[in-house]
């Protein structure tokens, strides 16, 4: 069944994360509503403490909320319980991750690095080694498929790592500073790729940014402060 490329591929109802009680409860997110659609490009901003890292790590399963409900492509996974047992397998199947430093295996080379995301997820050695150097040649660094980590520029790993966070052909990509190493040039050209991959492939895309040269490649801009959404939403144009 073919979605909706405006469907909402990420939703989230009042969501709270707290931390400690008592006088020692930090409260992180506060009854947050967030929704991001098919072909969208969004990014989180905010001061230091704001949440946007707790908010993306919620999205990513990766930590529990303390209440709320959280839908991702179409799929409720969190209502105020995990509904899933296997959070691994879930991140698996829907999300891709891209991070400010890329993570790279040092010990394997660029095809390695992104072919064992797809063997982790089932996939025989040739079907994954096969995918791997697709998505190397569509970031364009197909030539740098057995260069391994330390021989690759900053721009040639960070598409490396692109192309890893694509292995599974994820609805949802989260990112956390992807670009905040990269000079203007190199930034631009992430933005760029990220955009077109949102687009072609039907995906959402989620980042974490101080970088304000790069506030114009976004659809939209979300400003979070002391846990809640201080606009519901704001054109990145």
């Amino acid at each position: 069944m073919v979605q909706d490329k405006r469907s909402a591929i990420v939703e989230v109802r009042g969501v709270a994360k707290h931390y400690g009680e008592g006088e020692a409860r930090v409260d992180a997110l506060r009854s947050l509503d967030l929704t991001v659609h098919a072909g969208e490009v969004v990014a989180l901003l905010g001061p230091s403490g704001s949440g946007k890292t707790t908010l993306l790590n919620i999205i990513g399963c990766i930590i529990d909320p303390s209440k709320g409900q959280v839908s991702l492509d179409g799929e409720m996974v969190y209502d105020n319980a995990w509904l899933r047992g296997d959070l691994r397998r879930l991140r698996l199947d829907k999300i891709g991750f891209i991070f400010q430093a890329h993570n790279l295996l040092p010990f394997l080379n660029a095809a390695d690095n992104v072919a064992l995301v797809l063997q982790l997820a089932g996939q025989s050695a040739a079907v994954a080694q096969a995918r791997a150097q697709e998505l190397l040649d569509y970031l364009e660094v197909g030539n740098r498929a057995r260069a391994m980590p330390a021989l690759l520029s900053g721009g040639e790993a960070q598409r490396v790592a692109i192309a890893r966070a694509l292995a599974n052909s994820p609805r949802i990509i989260l990112a956390d500073e992807p670009t905040a190493a990269l000079d203007s040039k190199r930034a631009g050209i992430v933005m760029d790729l990220l955009r077109k991959l949102a687009a072609e492939q039907d995906a959402c895309i989620i980042a974490v940014t101080h970088d304000e040269k790069i506030l114009d490649r976004f659809d939209h801009l979300f400003h979070l402060r002391d846990g809640r959404l201080e606009d519901k939403k704001e054109d990145a144009t």
